[in-house]
């Protein structure tokens, strides 16, 4: 599929699924488009995710800023699990929050916030980064396969493929989005070598466990503009060697 076709259909995926959403007042958001889902009952799948023994014997976390996803950062912090969390846009050398539970200032229910983590917390270079056991993605549409899609800034990718390329993503990281129920989708959902997909679906009332999720092997410079490289520091220092 061509690259213009592909952004269409994965836009088109968006648009159903932010519409489906607004229809079922399953939001908080007034407005629900062009944003990670902020959906009702991400609490109570942050709960069912903390039962899972994934969650269990994770000590070190990366984790999206996302709102539907601060339930989720909240419980690890408050669970004595290291939190990783992206700085905006990747925009830094260093760019990833550290928000370590044994040095908070402030109780994890304010540093997991994005605006506070980013005055409370140091940045880290990706190679400072400890190995991960867990990492959280938002989304706004998944498949039962594991394929997902976000907002469409790919920003969840480039990550997921600096930090395997660094060795912090091994066999044993699984990858987990929580999302509302209708997030969950029977639409076909386009990907890409670089697209990353997910080994658990967490959901208010249900988990499921994805068969073969695609895992990126690193980062796929031939879908980058030089643009986009320059834009980000960490690409384009790894892109130089």
């Amino acid at each position: 599929m061509a690259a213009n076709s592909l952004d269409e259909a994965k836009q088109a995926v968006r648009t159903r699924i932010w519409s489906t959403l607004t229809t079922a007042d399953a939001v908080h958001d007034a407005s629900v488009h062009g944003r990670i889902p902020n959906f009702k009952g991400s609490g109570e799948a942050a709960a069912r995710l903390a039962r899972l023994p994934a969650w269990q014997g994770a000590s070190v976390v990366k984790a999206v800023p996302d709102k539907a996803q601060l339930p989720v950062r909240v419980r690890a912090l408050e669970e004595g699990k290291t939190v990783y969390m992206a700085v905006p846009k990747l925009a830094t050398l260093k760019p990833f929050y550290l928000l370590d539970p044994t040095t908070l200032t402030v109780p994890p229910i304010e540093a997991a916030h994005s605006r506070v983590a980013a005055t409370i917390a140091p940045t880290v270079e990706v190679d400072a980064l400890r190995p991960l056991d867990l990492i959280i993605l938002g989304s706004v549409a998944v498949n039962r396969d594991g394929a997902r899609i976000g907002k469409g800034a790919g920003y969840s990718d480039i990550e997921f493929a600096l930090l395997t390329e660094a060795g912090l993503v091994t066999a044993e990281t699984v990858v987990v989005t929580t999302v509302h129920a209708l997030q969950v989708t029977e639409m076909p959902i386009p990907t890409t070598e670089h697209d990353v997909s997910v080994d658990l679906i967490v959901t208010p009332d249900e988990t499921i466990a994805c068969a073969s999720p695609h895992r990126p092997t690193g980062i796929d410079w031939s879908s980058l503009t030089a643009e986009k490289i320059g834009a980000i520091p960490a690409l384009a220092a790894r892109q130089r060697g």
